[in-house]
């Protein structure tokens, strides 16, 4: 069974480059931060309210809902009450707001559909001023280019040390500092497609790692470096014009490529012929899983059960 990933259509890329900082423009984007920290802590208090209202709510009283648009509300009465706040620029403090409500989303989402806890994303928690880097998101009305510096909403202004040119211009940048206090600023531009010739040629690529991880922290470190592997794969593949194909491991190695009957047991690591029963065919076993997981074998069937982890990958 396999999936194709989307190959088709622009899409987005990342452009990161190293950032220099002034002593005033530090203080700037710290106290920016304060105050999107702050307001980031009161969305998760919100939302913690409402889910306990809705939880306890008496018979017959409406549900309450915590999405962008109360939340959104919430920033406009907090700007207008609050001067240490209103201080500070709209843009980066109204995608904050929208950051958290698609981290919350997704997070009701996992819980809607009966995920593992490893495999859920989580409700957002508050974030704390020792452990939380500093990251403000800027939409495309919240900066601008000016000589080589990047001029950010409320009259920030850092210069950006240019290691390539921008492909095309950014629609959103954003400035981060890391662990060891580097400033660096990523934007979003489109993609230019770079199409590169044909070959005709498959590869796979087998990565079931999660066998190894006997935790729950290393499961979940396992699949987020699963994740990010496919999203940049899926990046690569759109941009220079391959297909990507997620297989999942089910049955790939109990399948006859021949005839395509299945073996009644699975077959052990030791054994590595396989010999079909159906048609007699015989193929070393990792040729014959090969064929199976090969684009010209049966994809047209539906994804089974335990479709969201697949663990094989194809470039065509």
């Amino acid at each position: 069974m396999a999936m194709e990933a989307k190959a088709a259509g622009g899409g987005h890329a990342r452009f990161a480059y190293r950032l220099r900082v002034s002593s005033t423009a530090c203080a700037a984007l710290e106290a920016e931060w304060d105050r999107c920290r702050w307001l980031w802590n009161e969305c998760v208090a919100k939302s913690k309210q409402v889910g306990a209202w809705n939880k306890t709510r008496p018979e017959g009283a409406e549900k309450q809902t915590c999405g962008p648009v109360q939340l959104a509300a919430m920033l406009t009465e907090a700007r207008a009450r609050i001067p240490w706040l209103r201080e500070g620029a709209c843009v980066p403090q109204q995608q904050l707001i929208r950051d958290f409500g698609r981290s919350r989303a997704k997070a009701l989402k996992d819980i809607r559909a009966r995920l593992p806890m490893r495999q859920r994303a989580g409700m957002p928690k508050c974030k704390k001023k020792r452990e939380a880097l500093l990251t403000l998101e800027y939409t495309k009305r919240g900066f601008r280019l000016k000589d080589g510096r990047l001029h950010l909403a409320g009259g920030t202004v850092v210069r950006v040390v240019w290691s390539r040119d921008l492909p095309k211009p950014p629609s959103s940048v954003r400035v981060y500092r890391d662990s060891t206090g580097a400033w660096y600023a990523s934007f979003v531009v489109p993609t230019v497609p770079e199409d590169l010739p044909a070959t005709g040629r498959v590869i796979g690529i087998d990565w079931g790692v999660t066998v190894l991880a006997k935790s729950s922290m290393a499961r979940k470190a396992a699949d987020a470096a699963i994740g990010a592997t496919k999203a940049a794969l899926a990046e690569m593949a759109r941009k220079h014009g391959r297909a990507v194909h997620l297989v999942h491991p089910a049955h790939t190695t109990m399948d006859c490529a021949q005839c395509g009957a299945r073996t009644k047991h699975a077959l052990p690591l030791s054994e590595r012929t396989y010999a079909c029963t159906a048609c007699g065919a015989v193929s070393p076993r990792d040729r014959n899983s090969a064929r199976v997981m090969s684009p010209s074998y049966r994809w047209e069937v539906p994804p089974g059960p335990g479709w969201s982890s697949p663990r094989l990958v194809l470039i065509v």
